[in-house]
Parts: C-alpha cells; structure tokens; sequence
C-alpha cells in the first residue's frame, strides 16, 4: 500500500447502514457510499461500517468488504464458527454477487464474459490495471439492462466470477465503459457526470452455515 493511500482522508458519510437481515449468528447490512468497511489507516479514517454496525452487535466481525465509494450487501458473521464458514464459502465461490452500475457509453454486447487478468500498478497505487504479464485471471459476467440515448449511458448488471481489487471497475474501462463517478478511473467528464460512484452491490447468495439452506438477499441501488 502507497503512503499516499495511507494518508488519505477519506470522509465518512453521515448516511445511515441498513440492517436487512439479522438472525444470532450474522447480519446482511446495506452499506452507504463514501463508507470504509474498516477501518483505515489514517486517525482521521476510523469511521467506518464495522465500528457503526458494533456499537449495537458488539461480536459482529467483517468477512469480506466492498469499497469506500461503493454501496450494497455486506455479510457480517457474529461468531467464530460462521465467520470461518463464510469464508471457506468465499474461497470455493459459493457466494454469488451482483452489482448495478451506470457506466458511459454504450456497451457494445448486450452480455457477455469479460476475462482480463489484473495487476496493481505499480506506478500509479493505489490503482489495479489489465495486465497479461503479471496479473492474476480475473473473470466479470455482464448484461445490459437498459441504454439511454440522450444521456449516452449505459446501465449494467455484473457478476464478479473472481473478487480482484477494483475488478468491476478496471473491466468496464477495459470495455471502454467507466463508470460515472468514478475518481479513479474515469476521465473528469465522465466522473462529474455524478456525485458518486455508480456502483451498487444489489444482490447476493450463499449457504446458511447452520441450516445449509440456501439464502438470498437484494437491496434495490439507490439510483
């Protein structure tokens, strides 16, 4: 990690987690955008989703996080037992995901699998690039869902086959389709085009680590 990423302020919005699912072992929560899921390494950066989600669910532990700019679905376990079986579950893809963006332009397919290998780049951290060289495979499913022709934007469902930092985002620039909002990666007219990042973790499945039945929760993205 760059010591510029390190020292960066990272505001915490005053909007609200949603609690979408709660039971004695784990909570699903929808998290605001412009909200670290942990806490960062600045004094100024300790705000974030786990401290907030804490201070009612004291034993409540992170598994998995989704970026400061990026709102949707997070799976919060509360003991030991269920924080390792949701894990195991990440590592063999049980869990499935999808996300809405907006992106510019329109894309090209109306589905289709993007498989880009990602590296960081190391001239540019925190930044992730498509690398053939040096990075690990990295797969994204995607469908268009709706094209606006006035606006020229393009809005998407994607499925993260494999979870790279920044993969949605570094698949859909390599598409030539960033999303809106984007500081990262986007040029500044297509991340004035919205206040924030146009990206939403909307749905996701797994195992219940204690019924084995399967569970399945959405939070609709909020634009």
């Amino acid at each position: 990690m760059s010591s510029t990423e390190q020292l960066a302020i990272l505001p915490a919005t005053k909007e609200p987690f949603q609690i979408v699912y709660a039971d004695d072992v784990l909570l699903v929560v929808n998290k605001p955008a412009r909200l670290l899921t942990v806490p960062g390494r600045h004094p100024q950066n300790q705000d974030c989703l786990i401290r907030r989600v804490q201070r009612e669910f004291p034993f409540a532990e992170v598994v998995h996080r989704l970026d400061y700019d990026t709102s949707g679905l997070v799976i919060l376990p509360m003991t030991k037992r269920v924080l390792s079986d949701i894990s195991k579950q990440f590592q063999a893809r049980m869990v499935h995901k999808h996300y809405i963006a907006v992106v510019a332009g329109k894309v090209a397919k109306t589905q289709g699998i993007i498989e880009l290998p990602i590296a960081s780049d190391n001239d540019n951290r925190p930044l992730y690039k498509v690398c053939q060289q040096d990075g690990k495979p990295s797969v994204t499913r995607y469908k268009l869902l709706s094209y606006d022709s006035t606006t020229d934007q393009s809005r998407v469902q994607l499925e993260p086959v494999t979870g790279r930092s920044h993969q949605l985002r570094v698949h859909m620039l390599a598409l030539g389709n960033p999303m809106l909002g984007d500081t990262l990666y986007a040029s500044s007219d297509v991340t004035g085009k919205s206040s924030r990042l146009m990206l939403h973790a909307e749905y996701i499945r797994f195992q219940h680590p204690l019924t084995k039945q399967p569970v399945e929760f959405s939070a609709a993205a909020p634009f």
